[in-house]
């Protein structure tokens, strides 16, 4: 099955930290990043899809980053 998480994260190094992570566990990047601002916290944000391929069958009790 091929599974789906949206990784989003403000601006800074933590979310270059967190898709790295990712991608270090075997997830692989899936389309554009995105980058918005956040005008009720003053901050931008950022976010990157990534998808993995893994054996077995969906259930929404997966926990994705576990993964």
């Amino acid at each position: 099955m091929k599974l789906y998480r949206f990784l989003s994260e403000d601006d800074t190094s933590a979310f270059c930290h967190k898709v790295s992570a990712a991608l270090g566990a075997g997830w692989a990047l899936y389309g554009q990043p995105t980058y918005a601002f956040d005008a009720k916290r003053g901050v931008m944000r950022c976010g990157q899809a990534v998808t993995k391929d893994v054996a077995g069958e969906y259930s929404p009790d997966l926990k994705l980053g576990d993964q």
